[in-house]
Formats: C-alpha cells, sequence, structure tokens
C-alpha cells in the first residue's frame, strides 16, 4: 500500500502534514481520521529504487573511475588555477 501525504486544510502558509497508508482505490480522506479536522491530500515526492543503484554506494558511484567512465571531467584547484585530473577538457582552466 502507498504512503499518502495530507495536511490540514487551512489558510496557513505552512500547515502540518500527515502520512497515511491507503491503497490506491481509496477515495482520499476528507478529514483527519483521529481529530476529524478537515484536511487535504497533497503532491509529494515519488520514491523509485533504480535497478543496480541501491547496491551500490554513492562512494563507488561517483568514484574518480566512475565518473571518467561516464566521461565526465574533474578539475582540482592548483596554484595556477583549476588542473586536469581527467577528461577531455583542457589541461588547466583560469589563471
Amino acid at each position: 500500500m502507498p504512503i499518502y501525504v495530507y495536511e490540514l486544510d487551512t489558510d496557513d502558509e505552512n500547515p502540518p502534514r500527515f502520512e497515511f497508508f491507503q491503497k490506491m482505490s481509496d477515495p482520499p480522506f476528507k478529514r483527519h481520521p483521529e481529530t476529524g479536522q478537515p484536511i487535504r491530500r497533497v503532491v509529494a515526492q515519488l520514491s523509485v529504487k533504480r535497478k543496480g543503484y541501491a547496491a551500490r554506494s554513492d562512494k563507488e558511484v561517483l568514484s574518480d573511475n566512475n565518473m571518467e567512465r561516464l566521461g565526465f571531467n574533474k578539475y582540482v584547484k592548483g596554484q595556477d588555477g583549476y588542473e586536469k585530473e581527467y577528461g577531455q577538457g583542457p589541461d588547466l582552466l583560469g589563471n
């Protein structure tokens, strides 16, 4: 069952939010099940599990080897500007 996000149906700029488990086929709540206050369902962030990513740590995904393999450039600040660590850009940026 998905988790739906609701907030109090008020004129407040930042009304309190609540999460409820509901079947997708269930109609949205119009009132808070415990307090009876009017509420409305809000659009919330979608959470999608990407295949393969969950098994790899951010450190591995963002490693220099992986970033270079994917075609990114990396520059490191040096004495004369930014020096290229890897990639296809110029060897030095700025001065």
